[in-house]
């Protein structure tokens, strides 16, 4: 999907039940045969000429002053088809997100049983993170031009390799294999955390492609939830029966093996690329094809070019690279203070991510509600690190119980923050594709999630967990300047408020931002619109 597509997407999902029309209404033909201009008035047209009923107008699609006629509008229809599909993709995520935290929750038996390191394991997670940064955007690329059904399969399939992999890598000179089987599914990981936006605006109509799309993100949060429950469960430590251990880590394997094989062969039944007819005027009057001057090198550029997106870059990343180390190395965490308490650090980790999918839920009703982007974000992240800070200090009371509690608020906030870094930056990088900017702040997290957790795993193992801990507040703290410093000009707000006075057309251009013969990246907007900052609620 590329810039101007996946702006005008989202823009006329949310915008056609309210009967606005992206396109306008096609220029009339006059009596001698030829069109007028847009934005001429038309020549006067015989009496009995009927003018074309609303919702056909509606449906209508500019003709760049051609002599075409009007057109009919296209059929929609929803299938039932599209829950399955979303049904099989969220448990294809969640599988992905299962098997990047399998090893991490219960990283002290990995390591005695493969006779390594815990940077060793903790290595096992980070290459989720290594592996999303090269590959991002020739994922991308892959989705645009060869569409959702194979960019679903190597998901899939690769997810499945990796999972019978490790099937042939319990043993414990073999921790190689059992390396290369989760770098398999590390890169099937980029090919499915780009699909959720996808399938909910091909298959889903426009008033529930939002909570289709938060359906589908939330199966990657569920797969980590259950990442943190079941592997303490299934593998629990047994330090003087090794063979013991390897039959329970085989268990496991063969258990998600045997579930990423039945996902596969779903994806290849259930998940086609779209349906027959779409399912909303907004994907019916969509081109099938991607416009000739659309570059990703382009799209970045303005991205970089951006300051307040540059800083949202940078204040995304630290939170959200926060939250994969302290997920990564919560086991060695609680371990150190708790000896034996495997099972609760999963259990914690549980809190952790249950918590944060109610965070993320309610903060983005609360966003929907108020608008107030750059208020909330700020806020969220100084919740964050108050929660950051309760967390660090009350870690080692000897109270397991609090220890739920602070985790289970840290996580209601850090997590929470995960959909408005998204939210705000669409916000401030419209008209530019919210799939480039998604991706670059994706990758950002990648990067400082391999940072932090190699950084506090270091001081964690060399002195103990308030270090590390403190280590990520102080970064946190830089978080919090950054957000403040974000210029917040609500962009995608004023145009979707045009949309509902009937003033927005995407075919003109945004004040200010190039001269009025240019675009960004194929898509212009109306002169009109003056693009106001958040102040107030």
């Amino acid at each position: 999907m590329v810039a101007g597509e996946l702006v005008q997407e989202h823009l006329r999902a949310d915008a056609a039940p309210d009967g606005f029309t992206v396109s306008g209404k096609a220029p009339e033909p006059d009596p001698t045969g030829g069109a007028g201009e847009a934005g001429t008035d038309p020549a006067p047209r015989p009496e009995q000429e009927k003018e074309a009923p609303p919702d056909e107008r509606e449906a209508m699609l500019p003709s760049g002053g051609g002599g075409a006629g009007q057109e009919k509008k296209p059929g929609t229809r929803l299938y039932r088809r599209r829950f399955a599909v979303l049904a099989v993709f969220s448990l294809s995520s969640l599988v992905n997100a299962f098997q990047w935290i399998q090893y991490s929750i219960v990283a002290n038996v990995f390591a005695r049983f493969y006779a390594v390191s815990s940077a060793g394991v903790d290595w096992l997670s980070i290459a989720y993170m290594v592996t999303y940064v090269p590959l991002i955007l020739p994922a991308t690329w892959l989705l645009d031009r060869r569409g959702l059904r194979l960019t679903a399969l190597l998901g899939a399939g690769l997810n499945c390799a990796g999972a019978w992999l490790k099937c042939a890598s319990v043993s414990r000179e073999r921790f190689a294999v059992t390396a290369c089987a989760q770098v398999t599914c590390s890169v099937a990981q980029v090919f499915i955390l780009g699909l959720p936006s996808r399938i909910a605006s091909v298959w889903f109509g426009p008033r529930e492609v939002s909570t289709a799309c938060a359906t589908a993100v939330l199966g990657n949060q569920l797969g980590t939830a259950i990442g943190f429950l079941l592997p303490p469960v299934l593998v629990p430590n047994t330090p003087h029966d090794d063979d013991l251990t390897g039959r329970n880590i085989s268990t496991m394997f063969y258990g998600t093996a045997a579930v990423s094989t039945a996902l596969f062969i779903l994806t290849a039944i259930v998940i086609k690329d779209r349906p027959p007819l779409p399912p909303s005027q907004a994907q019916a009057v969509l081109p099938d094809s991607p416009p000739e001057d659309y570059s990703y090198k382009q799209s970045i550029i303005n991205l970089v070019k951006n300051k307040a997106f540059v800083l949202l870059l940078v204040s995304y990343g630290i939170m959200t690279g926060s939250f994969y180390s302290v997920s990564t190395l919560l086991n060695q965490m609680i371990m150190a203070c708790y000896e034996n308490q495997e099972l609760n650090a999963g259990r914690i980790g549980l809190t952790l991510v249950v918590a944060g999918m109610f965070g993320s839920i309610l903060c983005g009703l609360w966003l929907d509600h108020t608008k107030t982007y750059k208020m909330t974000t700020l806020i969220v992240y100084g919740l964050s690190f108050l929660g950051m800070l309760v967390f660090t200090f009350t870690l080692d009371l000897n109270d397991i119980y609090l220890v739920f509690f602070t985790a289970g608020v840290l996580g209601f906030f850090m997590t929470g923050y995960l959909p408005l870094g998204f939210e705000f930056g669409v916000e401030i990088t419209y008209p530019e594709s919210e799939g480039t900017s998604s991706g670059l702040l994706n990758a950002f997290a990648q990067i400082f999630g391999i940072i932090f957790t190699l950084i506090q795993g270091k001081l964690t193992t060399d002195y103990d967990p308030m270090v590390g801990n403190l280590f990520l507040c102080a970064w946190i703290f830089l978080g919090i300047l950054l957000t403040a410093l974000i210029k917040s000009e609500l962009k995608r707000h004023n145009v979707n408020m045009g949309a509902d006075s009937n003033h927005l057309t995407l075919h003109t251009e945004c004040p200010g931002d190039s001269p009025s013969d240019k675009t960004s990246n194929g898509v212009k907007l109306e002169p009109s619109i003056s693009f106001s900052r958040e102040t107030s609620l």
